[in-house]
């Protein structure tokens, strides 16, 4: 094993060295961009809807995140006080008694799952740990220029389907959590391995499906160690030092890969148990700043909310769509806020997977909030300030785009998307919004690495085994590849990246179905034990 991860560093880091003696991002482009393009049309293969190109792999994910909805009978909505108060730990204490002593046990006299130890509850960290270090992951970019993208091409309307999109991951989340910890390993050490690797080839061996679950795992692992390098590692990076040197207008962005590098360098040598103090701190305070700011400028402009309001409405449901008609606006409103909440994707119930409990399903409905805080609450905040402002200030027409989906600003003529756009809004509003928005994009930035170094040391750990030097090589890699990403523009590695982190839908979904009997029975134990009667 140490010999084949040996010949895979002596593989990659030549090559990283080529690129950085080089510094010429045209020459990586043309080595890579072929092979990045083929990846990329497989998973985002479209298929056509009333003349609308979806990617094959937003179909997955809703017509999942539907099932899902309707099988756990509305859980996203009728168990969300319960996924409050067990975020707040009211709970746990049932995680110290017996097995036997709960109520509605389907496998009485048993574990609840088999990596419980006879000593006590095992896990690393609390369930706001593991929430905040799953949201670090998810709550980002996405929220704030993915959102923009939305509203420009698809209008207002595309808010409502956000927020659908939204409510409906949240099952998707659920389930994928709480297969997360019923299948997870505890190491030796104590340390939590788990994440759709586990539950593919464990969960689908007990279906008779052996062969076929490591597979998937396999499939999985390799997936979510190139999206980590890439969309959950130099995209954040490379747009966090893009704010960076727009502000402080600078020409290069290596010196700020280097010290963001040490910065999640200091905090991923620790481990899961590091970056669930981490995030825990710094989720909470950049969704409120964020979200503060959001509120302050619709309090200001309080008098154009019901015409705002309309036009969200309308432009969901009765007006004839910028691209295509309603279901147009539909896809787009989908689209982001499946880009956005990574429900179906299985990369969150990698950091879930580490929670301290015996119960799986508690895990599982604590993970629903997840979706519900980064697309209902902090995408719907962005959406809301972007309409608003452009009522008051008409700085953009939607739709009005150039080839490359930017927005045609009307007074300065500049081409603007993403963040610049979002930025503009708020800054029109609040001078000099631009800051405070370059330090959220910085922390979300890194927030996000924090949380897929964790998801890509996984699946290489599963791939590679849980030694010393698989943990050491991963993250070694994985820093470089930070400086990599804020030194360069590395479009069609960036475009591989983000296929990967979607091609690991196709074999995690697959997985969500077959067992989500499993967790079906995990949830009725679960909610026996707190003595849940369906009451707020």
């Amino acid at each position: 094993m140490k010999k084949k991860l040996l010949t895979i560093i002596s593989l990659i880091v030549p090559v990283l060295t080529f690129a950085q003696k080089l510094t010429i991002d045209e020459k990586i482009e043309a080595k890579f961009k072929p092979f990045a393009n083929a990846v990329s049309s497989v998973v985002f293969y479209p298929i056509s809807i009333v003349g609308v190109d979806v990617p094959i792999v937003i179909i997955v994910l809703l017509l999942g995140a539907l099932f899902f909805t309707l099988y756990f009978k509305f859980a996203n909505i009728t168990l969300l006080g319960v996924a409050i108060r067990t975020t707040n730990g009211k709970y746990d204490d049932i995680d110290y008694h017996s097995v036997d002593e709960v109520a509605g046990d389907p496998t009485p006299g048993g574990d609840v799952f088999e990596s419980i130890r006879a000593e006590g509850v095992v896990g690393e960290v609390t369930h706001f740990q593991a929430l905040t270090a799953a949201l670090s992951a998810t709550v980002g970019l996405g929220n704030i220029a993915g959102v923009a993208v939305a509203i420009a091409i698809g209008g207002p309307g595309a808010t409502i389907w956000m927020i659908l999109a939204g409510f409906l991951g949240m099952s998707t989340k659920l389930v994928e959590a709480t297969l997360g910890v019923k299948y997870r390993e505890v190491g030796d050490d104590g340390k939590i391995y788990g994440g759709p690797m586990y539950y593919l080839k464990k969960g689908l061996k007990e279906k008779n499906l052996a062969g076929f679950g490591k597979f998937l795992a396999v499939l999985y692992a390799v997936f979510v160690i190139g999206g980590s390098f890439g969309g959950g590692n130099m995209f954040q990076s490379n747009q966090a030092a893009a704010q960076f040197k727009l502000l402080f207008g600078l020409d290069s962005g290596f010196l700020f890969g280097v010290l963001l590098a040490v910065l999640v360098g200091v905090v991923i040598i620790g481990g899961i148990k590091r970056i669930g103090r981490v995030t825990e701190k710094i989720v909470p305070f950049m969704a409120i700043m964020y979200v503060g700011a959001s509120l302050l400028i619709i309090v200001m402009n309080f008098t154009i909310i019901p015409a705002a309001m309309l036009q969200i409405w309308n432009g969901a449901f009765n007006q004839p769509s910028i691209v295509g008609g309603v279901i147009g606006v539909m896809i787009v409103g989908f689209q982001r806020a499946a880009f956005s909440n990574e429900a179906g994707v299985g990369s969150a119930s990698i950091a879930h997977a580490a929670v301290k409990t015996k119960f799986p399903a508690s895990e599982g409905i604590v993970a629903s909030i997840g979706p519900f805080v980064d697309t209902v609450i902090i995408c719907t905040m962005t959406a809301l300030v972007i309409v608003v402002t452009n009522l008051k200030s008409n700085l953009f027409n939607y739709a009005n785009l150039d080839e490359g989906n930017n927005v045609i600003m009307n007074i300065s003529g500049k081409h603007l998307g993403g963040v610049d756009l979002t930025s503009v809004a708020f800054d029109s509003a609040i001078p000099n919004f631009s800051i405070i928005l370059t330090i959220a994009v910085i922390l979300f930035a890194f927030s996000t690495m924090l949380s897929w170094s964790y998801y890509g040391i996984q699946g290489w750990k599963y791939l590679f085994g849980k030694s010393k030097l698989a943990d050491i090589s991963y993250k070694s890699l994985f820093l470089i590849f930070v400086v990599i990403g804020a030194s360069s523009s590395l479009g069609s590695v960036i475009e591989f990246s983000d296929a990967m982190i979607f091609a690991m839908v196709f074999p995690n979904i697959i997985g969500l179905f077959l067992l989500a009997p499993k967790v079906k029975l995990e949830v009725v134990r679960y909610l026996s034990a707190i003595g849940y009667k369906g009451q707020k």
